[in-house]
């Protein structure tokens, strides 16, 4: 799933080449795209027709634009694989208009389900797996008095937003007695990390995804913190972490950062620190990767609830 750097780079993408432009018209190609919008594809159209894009937002991993109308502005979450295209009046991607290449028109990609036609070009959403979604909305203040996309109110800040409480988001999680892995995962305690990204900072920070975030030091918890933040900025100036083609920016490109990985993804691999192969464990339906020797287990496990 693209996490808090991918999404990002969509979002700068999206500013520098849709800003000012007016959507023409709206096509919804498959209803599950926004499943979100009370009045399904007729309102969603109905709301963006004939609204000029302004601004772009993003918040974890939901990334917003806003419009002419100050009542509307459409969200959006990627899922696995939702991408957005950027697309010229010639059927050139944004990235082929700077290369002076020519390539195929994502117009007639099998996994289009959103269309935007704009005065200028096109800007379509394409999602194999079909877990994205994209709604026109409102902006409502956030309990920080941010305004934000009515679902994004729900969402905690992330460490990338100015006046980011790291102390206090610290103290948040050491009052839980919860594994640590899993509150970095909870979007309504801190936004935008994912799976990728806790792994690669509780690695940074030597602390194993298993330990209780009440039975670690606040100073540690700061420390886990801290590292999220840098990996997820490494992450971004390398245009995020791309496995396969299911994440891509607005060009259709991938990120780099995955060649910088030290456990994501490593499993059997030596620790970049001690050499030690990495070890790969289920964790939430999902896989962590972790040091055994960086990152000592805790000395006793239970395996069932929250108290894990």
């Amino acid at each position: 799933m693209p996490e808090l750097p991918e999404v990002e780079v969509v979002r700068r993408g999206l500013a520098h080449h849709v800003l000012g432009r007016r959507i023409a018209s709206v096509r919804v190609l498959h209803p599950r795209a926004v499943r979100r919008q009370p009045g399904g594809a007729e309102e969603f159209s109905a709301l963006l027709t004939g609204r000029a894009l302004l601004g772009t937002g993003r918040r974890g991993k939901f990334l917003w634009m806003t419009t002419d109308d100050p009542d509307t502005v459409m969200v959006a979450h990627l899922g696995m694989s939702g991408q957005f295209r950027v697309v010229s009046e010639d059927g050139l991607v944004a990235a082929d208009l700077e290369s002076g290449g020519q390539a195929g028109d994502p117009g007639a990609h099998p996994h289009l389900r959103v269309e935007l036609e704009l005065d200028r070009g096109r800007l379509s959403f394409l999602d194999q797996r079909t877990f994205g979604w994209v709604a026109a909305t409102t902006l409502v203040p956030d309990p920080y008095g941010t305004p934000v996309p009515t679902f994004v109110a729900r969402i905690a800040p992330d460490p990338t937003e100015p006046g980011f409480d790291l102390p206090g988001v610290a103290r948040v999680l050491h009052a839980r007695p919860v594994e640590v892995k899993r509150l970095l995962l909870d979007q309504s305690r801190v936004s935008g990390i994912g799976n990728i990204y806790a792994d690669e900072a509780l690695w940074r920070a030597g602390v194993h995804p298993r330990r209780r975030a009440d039975r670690l030091t606040l100073s540690t918890l700061r420390s886990v913190l801290s590292a999220a933040t840098q990996v997820m900025a490494e992450s971004l100036a390398q245009g995020g972490t791309s496995f396969d083609d299911l994440y891509v920016d607005v060009n259709g490109r991938g990120g780099y950062f995955g060649r910088g990985l030290s456990v994501y993804g490593r499993h059997g691999l030596p620790c970049p620190r001690c050499g030690t192969p990495i070890v790969r464990e289920r964790f939430m339906n999902r896989s962590s990767h972790f040091c055994p020797r960086c990152q000592p287990p805790p000395r006793t496990r239970h395996w069932t609830g929250e108290r894990a």
